[in-house]
């Protein structure tokens, strides 16, 4: 079945919501030009909050692996997810799992993250070199699709309630990652909008994706 990250959380009631609706992790932006940028202590209130089985995100750009490490252990992470220039052999003990994101802007990025070491999952967004995600726009999902017909995937990049399902069944990703689709404002998510998503995905699972 479809997994769920929610993105962007900045409020203890969002990533409760989430979680109630069925959401399998939720994202902590620590990166701090983003509008949806948490202190780590914040998140790490947040984190304690959450039922165990919930995996935490902490999304970095260009951090140093001694800022992710000393994140990872203050917000109680479970996945680091690198968005900037990082050299992924720098981050090996970091203590959490790697994710990175890749923009798939013609066949040789496909290939790119195709040949990403195993371990790490590629995370397709977007391409914004200011915003580096939650930009609101889709990607290419046929490129998306190839990539998930190698190996699985984080689909991310405007999903919405309205579009999610389109989404799935043209890349059939292993997961999802939402954060502007479902929020009233940049890190305030939308209760009605976050249902409307998960009703969607309801739906999906019940066609068995």
């Amino acid at each position: 079945m479809i997994r769920v990250k929610i993105c962007g959380i900045t409020r203890v009631e969002d990533a409760a919501l989430a979680v109630d609706l069925g959401a399998d992790a939720v994202g902590f932006i620590f990166w701090p030009k983003s509008p949806r940028f948490i202190a780590p202590a914040k998140a790490g209130t947040i984190s304690r909050q959450l039922p165990p089985f919930v995996t935490r995100v902490g999304v970095f750009v260009d951090a140093s692996p001694d800022e992710v490490r000393s994140t990872v252990a203050s917000a109680g992470l479970d996945a680091a997810q690198l968005h900037g220039a990082e050299k992924l052999d720098d981050y090996g003990d970091v203590g959490a799992r790697l994710i990175r994101s890749v923009a798939l802007l013609d066949t040789a990025d496909v290939l790119d993250a195709a040949a990403l070491p195993g371990h790490v999952m590629p995370l397709v967004d977007t391409a914004d070199p200011v915003l580096r995600g939650g930009t609101g726009r889709v990607g290419n999902w046929d490129r998306a699709g190839v990539l998930a017909g190698q190996r699985p995937i984080i689909l991310a990049g405007g999903l919405t309630a309205e579009n999610v399902a389109d989404a799935v069944h043209h890349v059939q990703p292993w997961g999802i990652d939402v954060s502007s689709g479902v929020e009233e404002a940049p890190g305030l998510k939308d209760a009605n909008r976050m249902r409307a998503l998960f009703e969607q995905l309801a739906q999906l699972r019940a066609e068995g994706l």
